[in-house]
């Protein structure tokens, strides 16, 4: 039983607000619908730390939710909404987070929840569902310590906790317009640094074709930002760095660095970032735009880098661009090293989907959460992560049993603005994508509806036959005649993967994560404010205002215990990959 140290005043607070407000919502908890009895229209509010979209759930996924379930979904996300932790402490402190709830578990969040009552045991919801059966030992993995089923993990898989999570593509990577690339006559890029040049390069020769001013090489937004600036984060990954609190975390566990050391990965590229702007080649938007916003200008290829394939290429290389040899590709950087999380065999514990204390109907909702780990669910929602979407609109299988995207997949995957057909829900493809951003088992495992084919349609046999395209064959060529990304990176030994555990960080003392509110925003605000600093007088004052800030109001101790659990951190992957040995 691991130790759950809860804050008293949290827990307080917390509590009394949900008696407070437990009225006659509450008091037919236990008395709702029979499983299967759907017949009432409910509105479930889903709090989602993970959505980038904020309202009620359309098109074609709201259809299937609908037709199954009778459910409608409005998403309430932080990302979008504002708010981030502010929003949380409201909402708990009113007794109500959610009737579906997905939350990061990280720092006894999870406990918290479940101390405070405002989440259920799904014990007695769940039984007769094959997910209990099926994910047991993740199951058991995410309620460790908890007295119930109160949690269903993050991207369970049936594979090796050191094999790559992804599929075709990595998680994190430099993706470029590989056109402009091209026409440049692919220069070398062997560091960071080298990389600028060429994206200034490529941003002249881009504004120049498209006769205007409004391409970028680089484009931030800020609805991610946590413990630090999460854009200037993100090339850190392509570094085999990932972030842990205040601490940058080697994939392999060879070296754990504060953000704000001199030499730190994340100080380096806000540095580069700051030069950019300089050179012209940050999106003035950036202080004010989002997520969504920012997307945007990648489906019309107006930002020239990415740090991800999934907001890249996911959104610009279309059938009719990729044809045209148009499109976003990994340029691989000479020193490089792309930070892979491993697969998750008891599941990603990091990320929960929850039952709120104050649901109208919890069976039906956890009839809805079974559904989402059964081969239909992961086909359907996690569409977004890469999965390939209802069967008989996006994909079928062939007289031989092995699955084929439809025309009509071919134009609307991944995430394109395609019109659905009426029966299937109307509207634009894109804006009918599940709106969860919860991938509940891994895109690598066996999709069950096609044999031996797995979930990620990126990987059959039919997508790579169809994929051969004019921008495809020209970077295969240059890429030693890889034919995708991930094959790339294994064969130059570019990938670092660091293997899934179900490791999380555990509760803080409150006193800590005060000052750890405090600090973050500083640095975040500090962060912004050296990139777009007007010279390298004022940038060097910011960051020696935001380094000064930081630690008198008690970064240090802060970093302290964000040490401790890297190095607790690493030897739970370690653990992980001598289990796999065996």
């Amino acid at each position: 039983m691991k130790k759950r140290i809860v804050s008293l005043a949290m827990c307080a607070l917390m509590m009394t607000s949900v008696f407070a407000g437990c009225g006659s919502k509450s008091a037919s908890t236990a008395s709702a619908s029979a499983k299967g009895d759907y017949s009432k229209e409910i509105t479930l509010d889903v709090y989602d730390d993970f959505a980038n979209y904020n309202g009620e759930q359309s098109g074609w996924f709201a259809k299937v939710v609908k037709d199954k379930f009778n459910i409608k979904l409005n998403i309430i996300a932080p990302n979008v909404a504002g708010g981030g932790d502010t929003l949380f402490q409201t909402r708990t402190a009113a007794g109500d987070l959610g009737d579906l709830i997905l939350v990061g578990t990280s720092n006894g969040r999870l406990d918290d929840l479940v101390d405070a009552g405002l989440v259920i045991d799904m014990t007695d919801y769940m039984q007769g569902q094959d997910v209990v059966t099926q994910y047991k030992d993740a199951i058991d993995a995410a309620n460790e310590g908890l007295d119930g089923m109160y949690a269903m993990p993050y991207s369970c898989s049936s594979d090796s906790a050191t094999t790559p999570s992804e599929g075709t593509e990595p998680t994190f990577g430099p993706y470029v317009r590989w056109d402009y690339y091209a026409e440049l006559g692919y220069p070398e890029v062997t560091d960071l640094n080298s990389l600028l040049d060429v994206l200034e390069d490529m941003q002249k020769l881009a504004r120049e074709e498209e006769g205007t001013d409004d391409i970028y090489a680089f484009s931030f937004f800020k609805d991610w930002d946590g413990n630090m600036m999460n854009n200037a984060k993100q090339p850190c990954c392509m570094y085999g760095y990932d972030e842990l609190g205040f601490v940058l975390s080697k994939y392999d566990g060879s070296e754990d660095i504060s953000i704000l050391d001199e030499d730190s990965p994340y100080m380096d590229v806000v540095k580069l970032y700051y030069e950019a702007n300089q050179r012209g080649l940050v999106d003035p938007d950036s202080t004010t735009q989002n997520y969504d916003i920012m997307s945007s200008k990648y489906a019309e290829g107006k930002i020239l880098f990415c740090p991800w394939p999934w907001a890249s290429k996911s959104y610009f290389n279309t059938q009719e661009n990729t044809a045209a040899g148009k499109g976003y590709e990994m340029l691989p950087i000479d020193d490089m090293k792309i930070f892979s999380y491993g697969a998750y065999p008891q599941g990603d514990t990091s990320r929960a989907i929850c039952i709120g204390s104050q649901a109208e109907d919890p069976q039906r909702i956890a009839d809805f959460i079974a559904w989402l780990y059964t081969p239909e669910g992961i086909e359907c929602n996690e569409q977004g992560n890469g999965a390939q979407g209802p069967q008989g609109l996006t994909w079928d299988v062939d007289e031989n049993g092995k699955p084929y995207l439809t025309e009509f997949g071919k134009k609307a995957l991944p995430s394109n603005d395609v019109t659905v057909p009426d029966e299937w829900g109307g509207g634009s493809w894109k804006d009918g994508v599940s709106a969860l951003n919860f991938q509940c088992v891994n895109l690598q495992d066996i999709d069950p509806n096609t044999g031996s084919d797995k979930y990620n349609y990126t990987t059959w046999e039919s997508y790579l036959a169809d994929a051969s395209t004019p921008l495809e064959e020209d970077w295969s060529a240059h890429m030693d005649g890889a034919k995708t990304t991930m094959e790339y990176l294994e064969s130059h030994d570019m990938l670092g993967v660091a293997p899934g555990t179900t490791y999380s960080t555990p509760t803080e003392d409150s006193n800590i994560s005060t000052i750890r509110g405090q600090v973050k925003t500083t640095i975040v605000d500090g962060t912004w404010k050296m990139i777009f600093a007007s010279n390298d007088k004022e940038y060097e004052n910011l960051k020696k205002e935001m380094i000064d800030t930081a630690k008198g109001l008690g970064y240090d101790d802060c970093l302290k215990i964000d040490m401790q659990n890297a190095k607790d951190q690493t030897a739970a992957r370690q653990a992980a990959k001598e289990l796999d040995a065996e």
